[in-house]
């Protein structure tokens, strides 16, 4: 066997402790596979005195991440603090500075700072891996930067994070509110206590942010990424959603229009005869549509130890035999900026729902409002009269540009027998 390939470890929260768990408990299988060991020579943590269900035996401890990051016992350094700047950043910068190749599981680090890295690492001749980074367990990383490489890339959606695919899918199957399931998810550990990040979006902003250069060759742009989350969804949207044959999904998108690249986060319909309406709980889904290969759909869990960890010893396992592709798909410097597109300018198809009062007038209205923005009214739903309550009016309205129909919402949220502000979900066209 060759030498071993000593590996650093920087934070042992759930996936570190579960990337050590694997790399024990697999090493006869590991070393089949690579030709050599792979060997945890330091860990770093806050608590030294917690059980994480390894073996510690002979890994050097250091209370700064830093400080190992620098020390010469170490080929790989596995950065799994997590955050954007600070510590992450500086020990990933302290590792490559020292000689060492880093993996990383860091999707806002690397939203943030991924060129700077990825520079950093190309001048020392080193490799920086991050498929845990994006989509779990799923290697949707390694199938676009080499498995599809021989393809243009026309688009990339998908469901990227299981925190919001699995509330959406609770409040469908349980019928329960928005704020009832993420309490659920809270104690179950699949939301975090502040879960801003998930459900507001920008954790799949962060990672359709890296998907998107690497499937087109661009610049990261995390900036360029419109973003919505879930809050807003009602159980009353998700029936009706059913009721016209589609799934509310939280997806990242990403296509080329023109000269620019549309990246953009959202709750949205998808019509049910689309295989990733149907992927629901915690798992995530990626659909890349590639000029050659056509559609190929990639499904798995998103997230948790296990599958994470995955995907780290994958990285590590192509360290060990020297396996290196460009971090981003291309050469840093053939990495090109696109225009922004901004979401004012996306066409497609939308749901509407509007809480009314029933009263004469109403609805002529609001198709007033509609047709002086030039928005085409596909079909309609009223349900049944009511003296007292506010009733829904649910309409399905053709192929316009957004900016047209949010001037159109914002004249209808005036009127007087609106009850509430309208809500607005697109309707995906997929391929």
């Amino acid at each position: 066997m060759s030498d071993p390939l000593r590996i650093a470890i920087a934070g042992l929260g759930n996936v570190g402790s579960g990337t050590a768990q694997l790399i024990q408990q697999n090493a006869d299988l590991l070393g089949k596979r690579t030709g050599r060991t792979l060997k945890i020579t330091s860990i770093s943590a806050r608590d030294k005195s917690k059980d994480r269900g390894f073996s510690t035996s002979g890994m050097n401890w250091f209370d700064d991440p830093v400080v190992m990051a620098r020390d010469n016992d170490s080929d790989v350094l596995v950065e799994l603090i997590g955050g954007e700047d600070g510590i992450a950043k500086e020990v990933c910068e302290e590792a490559l500075k020292s000689g060492k190749h880093v993996v990383t599981a860091n999707k806002a680090l690397l939203a943030v700072n991924g060129e700077s890295l990825v520079s950093l690492a190309d001048s020392n001749n080193l490799i920086l891996n991050y498929e845990a980074a994006v989509a779990g367990g799923i290697p949707i990383v390694k199938a676009i930067r080499e498995g599809l490489a021989g393809n243009n890339i026309n688009r990339i959606y998908g469901i990227l994070n299981g925190t919001c695919n699995y509330i959406l899918t609770e409040m469908r199957l349980q019928r329960r509110a928005f704020d009832d399931v993420l309490l659920e998810a809270q104690k179950l550990g699949y939301a975090e206590a502040e879960p801003s990040m998930d459900v507001d979006g920008i954790d799949t902003s962060q990672k359709l942010a890296l998907l998107s250069s690497l499937a087109f060759g661009t610049k990261i742009n995390f900036s360029a990424v419109y973003t919505e989350g879930i809050r807003r969804i009602s159980l009353l949207d998700i029936d009706y959603a059913e009721e016209l044959g589609f799934r509310i999904k939280l997806l990242g998108s990403a296509q080329r229009i023109g000269a620019g690249i549309e990246q953009r986060v959202y709750p949205c319909m998808v019509d049910q005869s689309f295989p990733i309406a149907h992927v629901d709980g915690a798992y995530n889904a990626v659909v890349v549509i590639g000029d050659f290969v056509g559609n190929t759909m990639f499904q798995g869990l998103g997230a948790g130890a296990g599958p994470t960890a995955s995907a780290v010893v994958a990285d590590l396992i192509d360290i060990s035999h020297k396996r290196q592709a460009p971090t981003l798909g291309v050469t840093l410097n053939s990495l090109i900026s696109t225009s922004e597109i901004e979401i004012g300018e996306h066409i497609g198809p939308y749901y509407v729902r509007l809480m009314v009062a029933d009263r004469p007038g109403v609805i002529a209205d609001i198709t007033a409002a509609f047709r002086d923005e030039n928005v085409s009214i596909e079909s309609m739903i009223q349900r049944s009269r009511s003296t007292t309550e506010a009733v829904p009016v649910i309409l399905n309205l053709h192929d316009c540009k957004e900016s047209e129909i949010q001037r159109s919402l914002s004249k209808i949220s005036t009127l007087n027998t609106v009850i509430e502000q309208p809500t607005m979900i697109r309707i995906e066209t997929l391929s």
